[in-house]
């Protein structure tokens, strides 16, 4: 049996906290995926996503988020209106979204495609976890770019959460990283 890996993702809430907890969460997620066997990385567990597909989806809401942190603040504006009301902590925030996924949320359009297993498996797994790192970068380098005002003044829309500031989008993406490591790890036990 493999013990299971436990990714805590803290509490952070400054955008410098947020940024290094990310920084580590990808480290510790990185090396815990890459010496995963690969035939494990693409099998389904039980009748849910296997690693690999954790990994694709989370590669493609961090596409998502990277890019509307991207998006110049004025467009932002237009498009969500200000934030609704200060930002949330980091835990009433994970329990909005817990709450959001008790009710039924899914993934909807996030959730990875089908798509059929090429064969050299450990090559695939290289390239998944590649993409999701090269997402998490993206992510990373686009928010360092917000001061700490600017987390608060501006908001992005979520799919279950509604509209959220920018601070709390970084720290969903935080916890909605360690959220799907700790589902994946805590099946492989």
């Amino acid at each position: 049996m493999i013990a299971p890996a436990h990714f805590d993702p803290g509490t952070p809430y400054t955008g410098a906290e947020i940024v290094a907890a990310m920084r580590n969460l990808s480290a510790a997620a990185a090396e815990y995926l890459t010496a995963m066997p690969s035939g494990e990385f693409v099998q389904a567990q039980g009748d849910r996503w296997s690693p690999g597909d954790h990994v694709r989806h989370l590669a493609k809401s961090s596409f998502a988020i990277a890019k509307g942190l991207g998006v110049p603040r004025l467009m932002l504006r237009l498009a969500f209106g200000a934030p609704k009301g200060p930002s949330r902590r980091f835990l009433p925030l994970r329990e909005d979204y817990r709450s959001a996924l008790a009710a039924g949320g899914q993934a909807g359009s996030f959730a990875p495609e089908a798509r059929p297993l090429p064969t050299d498996l450990d090559a695939y797994q290289a390239e998944v976890i590649a993409k999701w790192r090269k997402a998490h970068c993206e992510v990373l380098a686009n928010a360092e770019r917000w001061d700490e005002k600017a987390l608060d003044r501006y908001a992005i829309k979520h799919p279950l959460l509604g509209k959220l500031t920018v601070r709390e989008m970084l720290m969903f993406a935080h916890y909605h990283e360690s959220h799907h490591l700790n589902l994946l790890a805590g099946r492989r036990a």
